[in-house]
């Protein structure tokens, strides 16, 4: 489990297909502090780390599923060489919760539609798929890019969330343009809500 709040940003320093699709992300992490087999968020994604190294920086490999790659802007060849990602560290038992509850498990694609600058702030207009739309609401949380974010307003698929600078700075969303593909995870209190009211009806 994760909480939403990135404590790295990462870079692709390679990738490969062999079967599934081997990544090598370059990380400021301190590796001796992980293990194989420990699981990272990347972009939201929850991976495994399968090897490390020092040389020439510190890194970790991932192998990405070819489920995984359809079902995430991986699948957009959008992990090029240089791509900066969004990482965090999986939840340790007392670690301060400081975003939401986040499973890197990414149930769809969402794309920017819209941005403009409201101050310092950016307010960037997301367009959700048709079938994850629902569980968006106003003031809640959503997880984009393995961030932890609150829904400012939604219509109808199109959400919108506002980004002061120190999350631009911390994150990789200081790079983010119309047209990119954005991993989006749904809040799991909204999924359950959702179910529960199905059994309502």
């Amino acid at each position: 489990m994760f909480t939403g709040i990135i404590t790295d940003i990462g870079h692709v320093l390679e990738t490969e297909q062999r079967g599934d699709l081997r990544a090598r992300i370059g990380t400021a992490y301190d590796i001796a502090g992980i293990d194989i087999g420990a699981s990272i968020a990347c972009e939201g994604v929850c991976l495994t780390v399968v090897a490390l190294g020092d040389t020439p920086q510190n890194w970790f490999d991932v192998e990405i599923s070819t489920e995984t790659v359809g079902a995430t802007n991986i699948g957009r060849n959008t992990w090029t060489k240089g791509r900066r990602l969004n990482l965090e560290r999986a939840l340790k038992v007392g670690d301060e919760l400081g975003g939401h509850i986040v499973s890197g498990h990414v149930d769809g694609v969402a794309e920017v539609v819209e941005m403009r600058d409201e101050g310092d702030s950016t307010r960037v207009t997301f367009r959700a798929p048709d079938d994850l739309a629902r569980f968006i609401a106003p003031k809640g949380s959503v997880a984009l890019n393995g961030t932890s974010l609150t829904v400012n307003e939604v219509n109808g698929t199109d959400f919108g969330v506002n980004f002061i600078p120190h999350t631009k700075q911390a994150t990789t969303w200081g790079d983010v343009a119309v047209g990119d593909f954005i991993n989006l995870e749904i809040d799991t209190m909204a999924r359950y809500v959702a179910r529960l009211r199905e059994y309502d009806a």
